[in-house]
């Protein structure tokens, strides 16, 4: 990198050139809006930076129209949130769809008061995806994750179908509380500004469920082989989900960041294996490097429960510089 305090700034500008002059930069915010299309509602993504390739990585076609980021595990501040929403709303008003972390839900709903001040109505989504945090019974406790690719690929899919903002908001929340997520740490991640760990973890030992900026897991615990692992996880997230034969479902292997796509191949193929076992059914498969902490080895495995209605809008066209549906 250059300098740690740019770190943010650069990265943002870095995503603005991939996209080859679809995407604008806001001055002065860490924020890109796509070309808004008009006579529609438009969808805004956002959180810390520090996990790319989400969330500069995920507007366009069928996918997000404008993202704004904060600083390194940062939240964006409200005036950068105010501003891209102005931005990106032509009229229509802007759906908002972020992790459930106190910061983020303390800026963006501040951004969406401002917002509705000046006239523009919003709907705000908070994921929280994340079994390790909070039971299956008290959802709104849980951290948001890598899952949130699929519930705001959801809203961009309602949009251009073009429901009104109630019925997006409503389908994204549908969407939100049919996905799960469970991470392992392999290796800790680093604080770009610093280069120090983000947690300590022995060579010999893994942790179930750590938390994308360094929170403790579930469990911690000596390694184990890539099959055992996977049957751990899966298994604790069908036991959340109520998993039942005949169920559909789409899954998502993702890299922490320091992990191969060997490493993610090899527990796919465990977990596809345990599904078909469970007689699940597997309707899409997504595997690659879509959330990331720098350094940290690891995987996450998501599982989004489908019905016809949201299996047809997750799997409608869509494209952006790191994902193609």
């Amino acid at each position: 990198m250059n300098s740690p305090l740019e770190v943010a700034k650069e990265t943002m500008e870095g995503f603005e050139a991939a996209y080859l002059g679809s995407a604008k930069k806001i001055p002065e915010h860490n924020a890109l809006i796509f070309t808004i299309k008009n006579n529609r509602i438009s969808l805004l993504i956002g959180g810390g930076s520090g996990h790319e390739p989400l969330w500069g990585g995920f507007i366009g076609n069928g996918f997000a129209d404008a993202v704004v980021c904060g600083d390194v595990f940062a939240a964006p501040g409200p005036e950068a949130i105010l501003d891209t929403i102005k931005a990106a709303d032509n009229g229509f008003g802007v759906v908002i769809v972020h992790c459930n972390y106190a910061g983020d839900n303390m800026n963006f709903n501040l951004a969406a008061s401002m917002a509705a001040e000046e006239g523009i109505e919003t709907r705000t989504i908070r994921v929280w995806d994340d079994i390790a945090t909070g039971s299956r019974f008290e959802q709104e406790g849980r951290r948001g994750l890598v899952g949130s690719i699929y519930v705001f690929k959801v809203a961009a899919a309602a949009i251009e179908k073009g429901l009104s903002i109630s019925e997006v908001e409503r389908v994204t929340c549908e969407a939100r509380d049919h996905v799960r997520t469970l991470a392992v740490a392999i290796k800790p991640g680093s604080i770009p500004a610093t280069g120090k760990p983000t947690f300590e973890l022995s060579d010999d030992e893994i942790e179930i469920g750590m938390g994308s900026h360094g929170e403790a897991g579930v469990k911690r615990q000596k390694i184990v082989s890539a099959d055992e692992l996977a049957e751990q996880m899966l298994d604790l997230l069908v036991d959340d989900h109520q998993l039942m034969p005949n169920d559909e479902v789409a899954i998502m292997i993702n890299n922490l960041g320091a992990s191969t796509f060997m490493e993610l191949a090899i527990v796919n193929r465990k977990v596809l294996a345990l599904l078909d076992e469970k007689k699940i059914i597997i309707n899409r498969v997504d595997i690659g490097t879509f959330l990331t902490t720098q350094e940290m080895a690891g995987f996450s495995i998501t599982i989004f429960k489908l019905n016809k209605n949201l299996s047809s809008l997750l799997n409608m066209p869509a494209s952006s510089l790191c994902m193609k549906i």
